[in-house]
């Protein structure tokens, strides 16, 4: 049991400074007068706003991070009570929802503020990021700001949140700790002949009794020997000996994700299944041996894909074999081909080879780790080398 005391909540103020003055470096060295963000993990990194209310689409929520000073919030009139007991100082609200302008003419007078050295304001426009607000109003903003115009700020929030500071990295260690906990603990709970449903249901309350926030992401399936997908809803179908069950989750502490999973067997183990289970986890140990500062993402993706084919993989689905974690389930870079990232010091990876096996059937394996200076940190316990068989 993971009996650690959890990290203080939040983050001091120095953090959110230390946040903000790197990217008003980038914004300078890109000619940018500031950074425009509408999206919930980017608004919570520069000012730590945290709150689920995210989840209702009604509102929009902005934040500009300038050239100078401290970030301005630009939010609707709900959150003003939440927003001051933040960092930020500078907060400027409207009785949201109020369709015809929500938050626009305010926006609007704050860019016209901060627009006037270069002229061009920053938005995060690559892969991985979106704009959160109705497209008509981004459209009377780019209107109402004639002789402005607006540029991929996409490198800034990727270069930031790629390397997790030691605070955030405390956060995603005791997640981990925590689903390793439930993991661990999952097969004194589970018996077959329970539906994937009364599984599931189990094994989340066990999540949330070893200490997670909340599990949003909890995905899996049983089948024969082997399962064919793994993101889908737990059905009523029981769990039967012979059926292999995965179970993949995204658990939360103070808005940071674990993002692992562990394969059971029930009553006998397939020999197919534990020999591609052998593979995965082999897959797996080559991966961590490459994981050092100075190598990149491809090379981690062809070291594991090499030791699947060598153990008989008809392919994989995914396109990948892992990908960064934080604030969100799924962050840059990713395990793949083409993605050059270098590694670096404070990186937090999921290394996640997986492999097609059989008549179709499906074997993945997902490890949490942190690229130090020597190498790796495992925020995970390590998995069994064999798969759990569950009696």
């Amino acid at each position: 049991m993971n009996m650690q005391t959890p990290p203080r909540r939040g983050f001091p103020a120095a953090e959110f400074e230390s946040r903000v003055e790197a990217a008003q470096r980038m914004l300078r060295a890109q000619a940018l007068d500031a950074l425009l963000l509408t999206t919930e993990p980017e608004f919570r990194y520069f000012s730590g706003f945290h709150s689920d209310f995210w989840l209702s689409p009604t509102r929009p929520w902005y934040l500009l991070v300038p050239l100078r000073a401290r970030p301005i919030a630009i939010i609707p009139e709900i959150g003003a009570a939440s927003m001051r007991g933040t960092w930020v100082e500078d907060i400027r609200t409207w009785p949201s929802p109020v369709p015809e302008d929500d938050g626009i003419s305010l926006l609007l007078a704050a860019l016209g503020e901060v627009s006037v050295r270069f002229g061009t304001i920053g938005v995060p426009m690559g892969a991985e990021t979106h704009v959160r607000m109705p497209l008509n109003d981004f459209q009377r903003l780019r209107d109402g700001l004639p002789g402005k115009r607006f540029a991929d700020a996409t490198s800034i929030v990727r270069t930031l949140r790629m390397r997790k500071s030691e605070a955030e990295i405390d956060k995603l260690r005791h997640v981990c700790g925590c689903v390793s906990d439930a993991f661990e603990a999952f097969p004194k709970v589970a018996t077959a002949g329970a539906t994937e449903a009364e599984l599931f249901r189990a094994f989340r309350i066990e999540l949330l009794r070893c200490g997670v926030d909340k599990s949003p992401y909890l995905v899996g399936a049983a089948g024969a020997g082997g399962y064919r997908d793994i993101i889908k809803q737990p059905s009523d179908a029981e769990v039967v000996p012979g059926d292999v069950l995965i179970f993949d989750t995204g658990s939360v502490f103070d808005g940071y994700y674990s993002d692992f999973d562990r394969n059971f067997s029930f009553g006998v183990a397939d020999p197919a299944a534990r020999s591609a289970y052998d593979v995965v986890y082999r897959a797996t140990d080559a991966g961590l041996a490459e994981v050092r500062p100075g190598v990149t993402t491809s090379t981690l993706w062809r070291t594991m894909a090499r030791v699947l084919e060598e153990g008989g993989s008809r392919g994989d689905n995914v396109g990948r074999f892992g990908h960064g974690l934080g604030m969100q389930l799924t962050e840059w870079p990713s395990n793949m081909p083409g993605d050059e990232t270098v590694l670096q010091p404070g990186m937090v990876l999921t290394l996640e080879p997986g492999m097609v096996f059989g008549d179709g059937k499906l074997m993945v394996h997902e490890e949490n780790l942190v690229v130090r200076e020597d190498g790796y940190e495992l925020l995970s316990r390590r998995a069994a080398p064999e798969m759990k068989v569950i009696q």
